[in-house]
């Protein structure tokens, strides 16, 4: 009924100006602040992205010194936040158990009471320093293994890998997974961004707007999807089995996990990427069979359809052969994502104005009320 055009999702729709992060979905481009996410992945660490996205340029030495020594003095948790994570049910979900701890953490911060941009920013210093450890230190209780401290000698890729593990990662992982951080850190308006930055346009505090943002993430359409390209590797078994298992599934209408996606129209530049860790991986480990399938399923699709890998496809892939158990997939997407999203929520406080979208009303119009002893 409304005069405004409507977009079921409000795809293609335009709802903010950014300065922060470019998707060209035809040509396949992803762009962080004008650098190329490709240029990025190859040649920084994820601590340089996370300055460039808040910062608007990348740092020089000195700057990045200075900024990677704060991150690294703020990755301990309060004792309240750790031994809430010590105390949640064994069948908590990770991103529950992530989502609460967020949300706590924002009681003891230091700047509990303080909402000016500079307080925002040292809560975003803070998360971005510790969500990392929650993740890792709710997985090792989890696992029924005593948490492993940060290690300050660390990068915050190694150390996560640390911490999850108890043991120094080797360098083509901690290179890996570095990579996998700077490819995750931040894709425009997705659901949960947007979710964190509707949420920091009413002027709430920052921990608020992530906790927004993680309970988004947890969704199955938004978080997930590299969890359900490793099921269904395991379902297939073999890469013999690609082609019978995929022409049932295609027969029967079942979507395959991994493919497509609402911007798009072109291989996500992001899976070019993946794809090569994922082969980079598995040959150092003597083990391709996850890439094989992989290659398979992807050759088998393409020749059926006209749909391209997205950031799903492979990721998963790269997280297992690292060891990162696939409850982790979407916490590990978080501890990457909270850089795009603090980038954006103090992106709103700088130009805000409250977000407050209309709805095209499909209801009933001009009823005639009846009182209640006549209905």
């Amino acid at each position: 009924m409304s005069d405004v055009e409507f977009k079921e999702g409000l795809e293609d729709v335009v709802a903010g100006t950014s300065e922060i992060c470019f998707i060209d979905g035809k040509e396949g481009r992803l762009v962080y602040r004008g650098y190329s996410v490709e240029d990025l992945a190859e040649q920084t660490s994820f601590e340089e992205v996370v300055y460039l996205l808040w910062e608007g340029q990348l740092p020089n030495r000195s700057q990045l010194q200075d900024f990677t020594k704060t991150l690294t003095a703020m990755r301990s948790l309060a004792q309240p936040v750790y031994d809430l994570l010590m105390s949640l049910p064994d069948n908590t979900n990770p991103m529950d158990a992530l989502r609460t701890a967020v949300s706590l953490a924002g009681i003891y911060d230091p700047d509990s009471h303080d909402n000016s941009y500079e307080a925002s920013y040292r809560k975003a210093m803070r998360l971005v320093a510790q969500v990392p450890t929650m993740v890792a230190a709710f997985e090792r209780h989890h696992q029924g293994h005593d948490p492993v401290a940060p290690d300050a000698q660390l990068s915050l890729a190694e150390n996560f890998l640390y911490m999850l593990t108890g043991k120094r990662p080797p360098a083509l992982d901690a290179h890996v997974f570095n990579t996998a951080l700077v490819l995750h850190a931040d894709h425009e308006l997705n659901a949960s961004t947007f979710a964190a930055r509707v949420t920091a346009a009413t002027l709430t505090d920052l921990y608020s707007a992530v906790t927004s943002a993680v309970g988004t993430l947890k969704g199955p359409l938004h978080g997930g999807a590299n969890e359900q390209v490793m099921v269904m590797l395991e379902k297939i078994g073999t890469v013999d089995n690609v082609k019978p298992w995929l022409d049932h599934a295609l027969a029967n209408r079942e979507k395959i996990m991994g493919f497509g996606h609402r911007v798009y129209k072109t291989e996500d530049p992001r899976a070019t990427i993946l794809r090569r860790l994922s082969h980079d991986l598995g040959e150092k480990a003597q083990n391709l069979h996850y890439y094989d399938m992989l290659e398979a399923v992807r050759q088998h699709i393409q020749a059926k359809k006209a749909l391209y890998p997205n950031v799903d496809f492979y990721s998963g892939s790269v997280y297992a052969l690292m060891g990162i158990p696939s409850e982790l997939f979407t916490p590990v997407f978080a501890v990457s994502r909270i850089a795009g999203w603090t980038a954006h929520i103090l992106e709103q406080y700088r130009h805000n104005r409250i977000i407050r979208p209309r709805a095209d009303y499909t209801g009933p119009e001009h009823r005639t009320f009846v009182p209640l002893d006549q209905r």
